[in-house]
This record gives C-alpha cells, sequence and structure tokens, in this order.
C-alpha cells in the first residue's frame, strides 16, 4: 500500500523543501496551504500521516488536527512549530490532537525519522483495527454457532427423551408380554431375561443375567443352546417340566443387528 503524506502550509517554500527532503522516501505526498484545504483533500485520499504547520491563517494547525482526529482517527499527525506556540500545541498532545510535536528549523534527518516513525505507528493502528474486525467478526460468528449449539443441543435432548421413552415402553412390552425372553450374548453369557422367565423356569434358576449358559441353564434349554451352536439353524423343542412350554432358540440378528442368541420360551397353551 503506498505511504501517502499530507503536508499542510501556507508558506510555499517550505514545502518545497520537505518534498525535497521526503521524496527519496518513497512517500506519495500531498499538499495543502490551508486546514480548510487539508481537510478537503483527506475526504478523497487515504492519507497515513499528516505534517502541519501550526501558523496558518483562518485555521491554526491545532485546530486543523483536532477536527483530523475526530474525522479520521487512524491517521498519525504531527505538527511543525517553533516554541512560541509550545502552550497550545502541549495541550493538543496532551487530548491526543497531535502525536509528535516538531520544531522549526528542523534537522533533515531527525525530521525524516519523525516521519518514518510516524508511518509504523499508522501502520500498526492499522493492523489493530483489522484484527479488532476480525476479532468483532469472529466473536459474532461464536454467538451465531453458540446459538444454533443451543438449538442443536434441544433437538437432542428431545431426541434423547424420545429414545429413553421408546426404551421404557419397549421394556414394559417384554416385561408384559406372556412370552419368556432371554438373551444370550456372543460370549455365552446371559445379557437380559423378562419377568416371564421367571415364571416359566424353576425358581432356583432365578439368578439368571451374569452367568454362563453351561451353569445357569436348566439341562434341558442348554442341550437346546449346544445343538443350535452346532448347526446355527433356529431350534424348537418341547419342554416339560414344572411348567410345559415351546423352547425356540435362534440368532438375534433376526430381529436386530446383534450377534448374540435369543431363546423365547412359549407357554403350549400360547404357542397351540
Amino acid at each position: 500500500m503506498d505511504k501517502t503524506l499530507l503536508l499542510v502550509d501556507d508558506e510555499e517554500n517550505i514545502v518545497r523543501s520537505i518534498i525535497r527532503l521526503m521524496r527519496k522516501e518513497g512517500y506519495n505526498i500531498l499538499t495543502a496551504n490551508s486546514g480548510q484545504e487539508g481537510l478537503e483533500i483527506l475526504k478523497d485520499h487515504q492519507v497515513g500521516v499528516i505534517l502541519s504547520d501550526q501558523r496558518m491563517p483562518q485555521m491554526s494547525g491545532v485546530e486543523f488536527l483536532t477536527q483530523v482526529k475526530e474525522l479520521y482517527p487512524t491517521t498519525v499527525r504531527l505538527i511543525l512549530s517553533g516554541y512560541t506556540d509550545l502552550n497550545s500545541i502541549t495541550d493538543a498532545i496532551n487530548q491526543g490532537a497531535i502525536f509528535k510535536f516538531l520544531t522549526k528549523p528542523w534537522e533533515d534527518e531527525s525530521l525524516r525519522i519523525n516521519v518514518k516513525e510516524a508511518f509504523q505507528h499508522y501502520e500498526l493502528r492499522r493492523e489493530n483495527e483489522k484484527l479488532k474486525q476480525k476479532l468483532t467478526k469472529a466473536n459474532a460468528e461464536l454467538i451465531d454457532i453458540n446459538k444454533d449449539l443451543k438449538v442443536d443441543v434441544k433437538r437432542t435432548s428431545r431426541r434423547i427423551d424420545v429414545n429413553v421413552r421408546s426404551l421404557e415402553i419397549a421394556q414394559d412390552i417384554l416385561e408384559s408380554i406372556p412370552i419368556g425372553i432371554i438373551g444370550i450374548s456372543e460370549d455365552n453369557t446371559i445379557a437380559m431375561v423378562n419377568s416371564q422367565v421367571h415364571k416359566i423356569l424353576p425358581p432356583t434358576t432365578c439368578g439368571l443375567i451374569g452367568n454362563t449358559v453351561d451353569g445357569a441353564l436348566p439341562k434341558e434349554l442348554f442341550a437346546l443352546y449346544e445343538r443350535y451352536k452346532e448347526s446355527g439353524e433356529r431350534i424348537s423343542s418341547k419342554i416339560l417340566g414344572d411348567c410345559e412350554y415351546i423352547a425356540i432358540c435362534q440368532a438375534m440378528s433376526k430381529f436386530s443387528q446383534s450377534k448374540g442368541t435369543i431363546f423365547l420360551l412359549i407357554p403350549k397353551a400360547l404357542y397351540l
């Protein structure tokens, strides 16, 4: 980006001297012979640094730069004056209208360095402003994301509530149907039973869940389970005991994605 320097002074010889001094620095130099003309130039150009004289007709340098501060706050403002105007300039510096006070007559090298530092300060302000804008945008995006997350959380909570309720209903159904159900995991461990199982099987086998089939199932059911494991096909058999029922052993994959085994214990009266 071009580094634009605005020189404001009603004395043309001073303006020409500063232009000669600054030309080698590669600045884009604009000039104005009054504060009012300087304000007009600022309407059409992005100026990084302003170097203004203090004593000018109609509008002093301090008055000019005070207006610039309000209209173009990122522009870095330097004033060039004699010590006789020090009081008014000091007030302007304290109020933030002026970045630096440079004296007449000036030393060329000192003036070059001060203008260079002013441009560095301007670039820093610009970068800070860009970062501030990015931060503001990021904060706005975070607010939107948080709003979306809250909506998603509410939707997810509703889905979880529905799923929990569905599981509760499914469990109620399993408990209420007059068929005994035994679920066996892949490692031959009994993973679930419904309450009807306890009505069908002998009381000594009530502690089924968590035990392996060889030690927990009645011998008739265990034999049926072993036959199923050997054949891999659905097997059913009429079991006689305290309660006459039909036992069906088959893969859970018939009903779900599980790879385990399920026993259905159907009282004979229902089976017929």
